[in-house]
Parts: C-alpha cells; structure tokens; sequence
C-alpha cells in the first residue's frame, strides 16, 4: 500500500471526495419527512370534526332588538324640491310693426342681471327708446288723442304711478294726457314722438281758422256802418228843412200867396218831412248781415277742423317705444340683441326682481301647504333658512321638471295631478343669495308639529293590547314588561308617547323586534 492510499481516514484524498450516492438520499428523505411533518401541524388546526362543526354554527340565543326612547319634536311634514329664481319671467317683444326705418339696436343694451324700473329705457332701437311701464296689457296699436280704451286707461294709471298727472282715472286720451306723455319722454331723455302729416294739416287748419276769423271781422264792420242811424248834426238838418218848409208855407198863406204858389210850397213841406223821417228810420241792413252769418259758419268749420287737426298732432305713444310689464322693477336675465344689429322678436327676457322658489307637489300634498305658511330649504352648504309660502295653484303648463320630487311621506310622487307652490325666502345675505340663485334646494313645509320638545318612541315599538290600549315593552338588564301609554302625533317614523311609569323616560330602551 502506497504512503497516500485513498481509503485511508485523514488522507488528503479522503476529504476531496464528494457525498456518496448512499448519503445523499438519506439527507434528501430526512428533509421531506420535516418539511411533511410541519404542513400536517398547519393543516389540522383548520379540521373540524362534525361535531365541533354543529357547534361553531349553532345561532346565537334568541334576544330583543331594542331602541332608546328620545326627547325631541315630533313634525310632520311636506318635502319638495324648487328652483330658486326670480319671479314671473317674460321675454319682453317690442311691436315693430309701424317702425318706418330699419329696426336695429342702436344704444341702451342692458347688462344679464341689470335691472329695469318704471319709465326706464330697456332698449334703444332705431335712435328711440323702449320704455318700461306697469301694465298687464300689451301695447299694440299707437294711443293718440281722442282715442279711449283699457289700454288707455293703463297707460294713464302708469303715468301716474310715476307721479305724472295723465288727467284723470277715465279711458280717454286727451291733451293731458298727450302733455303727461311729453313728460314721460323728457325724464327719459328723448324728444317725444310726433306725426309730421298731423302737425303740417294743425298748422294749416289754424291759419285758415285764423282768415275766416278776419271775414267774420270784416262783415261785421260793413253790417255796422250800414246799420249806423244818422248822426245828430244831420237829424238837425233835416228838421231844419222841415221847419223852413213850414214857415215859407205859412207866410204865403197869411199873404194871400196865388193858390199855385201855396200848393208848390205845401209839396215842398212833404218833400222835407219825407226826407226827415227817412233819416230817422233805421236802415235796411240784410245784406250786410247775410255776410255776417256765412262768415261766422265758416270760422265754425274752420275752428272745428283746427281742433281735430291739433288733437292730431298732440303726442302720440307709438307700440314700438313702450314695453308694458306686470309688475316692476325687473331683473334682466338674458339679452338677445347686441348693439349694431337687427332687431327681430324677443329682445330680452326679465323676471320680477324678487327671489322666489318655485317647486311642485303632489296632489295629496296640495291640500296641507297652504298660502301663508312658513318653511324652510336647506342652501347648497347645508345651511337652513326660512321661507313663507306665498301661492299653492294647480299647474297647467308642460313643465313637468319637478315631478317625482319627494312628498310628505319621502315617496316620489310621479302620479296625478301637480300643484306648483311659490314660496318667498326670508332676507338672505349677499354671499347665501349668490349661492343659491338658479338652484334647485330642498323644501321642507311643517304640517303638524308638536308644542316643543316631548318624549317620543319608534312607531315599531308600538303593540295594541286586549282592549286596543296602545303599549310598549320596556327591556333592562333583568328582562322585558310591558307598559300602557297614551299616544299623540305620529310623523317620521316617531311617535309621542305619555306614561305615569316613571321608567319610561327619555334613554330608556324599548323592544322594536326580535
């Protein structure tokens, strides 16, 4: 054997060697039977045995469900949704029919939020304003003098809502109300409208009133001269002659004048007491009058044309200058003409200034909001404010966009008839108004409520007794018994209860099911 055999323990060559076959499937056996051995401990904490199984799985013991009674107020209550808006919109379309130059915008364009009081301008069109008055009428023919009418008489009573004196209450355009009309135009600022045909015929229907007042003149001085007696100088004359006519007559008598020298001076005392009373007598005036009579017909047709001819030219209120609004001021909410451009049907739509909230309810619901009556919405940060409902009506329009809004009883009510209900919010700041403007917030309307706080419990708490006594089933720690209680408004899910037994008290527990 040589000094190095491998098989020698110790021997260098012995330690290079690597495992045998033989030892390498010991060690491979010993680490699955470990690794096998920890899985099984895993797994047999998740076996069960039947029995164990049942009893994991067996129900709970039977108990009550309970709730605590609570001191608070029972309300019974409408639920809707509404549109905060302002009131009564209208699109304002200003009746351009009798305009005689192209109808453009040319000033006076209002701003989205502006708003529109009496006798302001809402638009300049054509150089001519487009004046906001209070009225239900529309304007649709041109009023002028001698007219009469509602829509007079509206025009009249809106000329005096803006303290102009429009001559009276009646229905009758005349030169008052022409002249309340001038000053209605003057506050605007604008020359008030006129009809140059009108004014033209007035002034030549005055100065021909004026030339038949100076015929009427002229005849009369001619009727005055004729008909004038002789003056006293000439009556004198006259019974001068008369008188010496006599004497020559009775001279020559006492004479013993030949008989055809008496009969010549005898023709000549007729001939001189003719002549007197001639004088004396009143003259013969009928032609002169004649003149007098056809000149006063003809200033009579003359003043009576310069009359109708003035009140045609009084100031007149053409349909185009004035938009009649139910009620004033308004809020301008959109504009559809620009400066610059043709004007063409609806101009402008306003709505009343005033914040409202406009929302519906259901036909069973209709009957328990009743005008008058205070409520509340809750604004878009949660914050609550007051209200008053200010009209509950039927609604007849298309408009069906609040329909399955919550009722009363928190169902969507999406059947029969809607009522639309406007409400009147309570003074709101700058920043809530902002905030709430064109929104749609939710609407709580108090039916029936209780006098303050009371002791209420859930309505599933409830039993009826033998003798339909209404009763609850008070729980504690030593179990459940049944007390009698007097009940009072029912609304949410709540109902007011009253006891003598001192146990039943706000925080005390009550079985609601089991």
């Amino acid at each position: 054997m040589s000094d190095h055999d491998p098989a020698e323990p110790g021997s260098p060559a012995r330690r290079r060697l690597p495992w045998s076959r033989g030892q390498r499937f010991v060690a491979v056996v010993a680490l699955v039977a470990v690794a096998a051995l920890g899985t099984g401990l895993a797994f047999g904490r998740f076996v069960v045995s039947p029995a164990d199984r049942a009893t994991q799985n067996a129900a709970p013991p039977p108990g009550p469900i309970t709730a605590p009674l609570e001191q608070r107020v029972v309300q019974s209550t409408v639920t809707t949704r509404a549109d905060v808006t302002h009131a009564d919109a209208v699109g304002i379309e200003p009746d351009l029919s009798g305009l005689a130059g192209a109808a453009v915008a040319t000033g006076r364009v209002p701003e989205v939020g502006a708003q529109l009081d009496a006798g302001t301008v809402a638009l300049e069109i054509a150089g001519r304003p487009l004046i906001a008055l209070p009225g239900e009428l529309p304007a649709y023919r041109t009023l002028r003098a001698g007219m009469s009418g509602p829509d007079v008489a509206q025009l009249k009573a809106a000329l005096s809502s803006l303290g102009i004196d429009a001559g009276g209450a009646d229905d009758v355009y005349d030169a008052a109300t022409a002249s309340a009309v001038q000053e209605l135009y003057r506050r605007a600022g604008y020359t008030a409208p006129g009809d140059p045909d009108a004014e033209r015929e007035a002034r030549a229907a005055r100065t021909a009133q004026r030339a038949a007042q100076a015929a009427l003149d002229d005849a009369v001085a001619a009727l005055h001269t004729a008909g004038a007696a002789p003056g006293g100088s000439a009556l004198l004359e006259l019974d001068n002659a008369v008188r010496e006519a006599q004497r020559e007559l009775d001279l020559a008598t006492a004479s013993g004048a030949a008989e055809s020298e008496l009969a010549r001076l005898s023709d000549a005392l007729a001939l001189a007491t003719a002549r007197r009373n001639e004088g004396a007598a009143a003259p013969d005036t009928a032609v002169q009058q004649a003149a007098v009579d056809a000149a006063t017909r003809q200033l009579d047709d003359a003043t009576v044309e310069a009359t109708r001819s003035e009140q045609r030219a009084l100031t007149p209120l053409p349909p185009s200058e004035v938009a009649f609004l139910t009620s004033l001021p308004r809020r301008v909410d959109s504009v559809s003409v620009s400066r610059g451009k043709a004007v063409s049907g609806e101009v402008m739509t306003v709505s009343g200034a005033e914040l409202v909230l406009a929302g519906t309810v259901g036909e069973s619901d209709a009957p328990l909001v009743t005008s008058g009556a205070r409520a509340t919405f809750t604004a878009p940060d949660g914050s609550e404010h007051g209200a008053q409902v200010r009209s509950v009506a039927e609604d007849t329009g298309d408009d069906r966009a609040s329909d399955g809004a919550p009722s009363g009883d928190g169902s969507a009510s999406t059947a029969g008839r809607r009522y639309r209900v406007v409400l009147v919010p309570d003074a709101l700041d700058d920043a809530t108004l902002n905030a709430v403007r064109d929104r749609n917030v939710r609407v709580t309307v108090p039916v029936q409520s209780t006098q303050g706080s009371v002791l209420a419990a859930p309505i599933a708490a409830l039993t009826s007794g033998a003798g339909g006594e209404s009763r609850l089933e008070l729980a504690d720690d030593e179990g459940t018994r049944l007390v009698t209680v007097t009940t009072g408004l029912s609304a949410g899910g709540f109902v007011e209860i009253r006891s003598d037994d001192p146990a039943v008290t706000a925080g005390a527990r009550v079985v609601v099911g089991r």
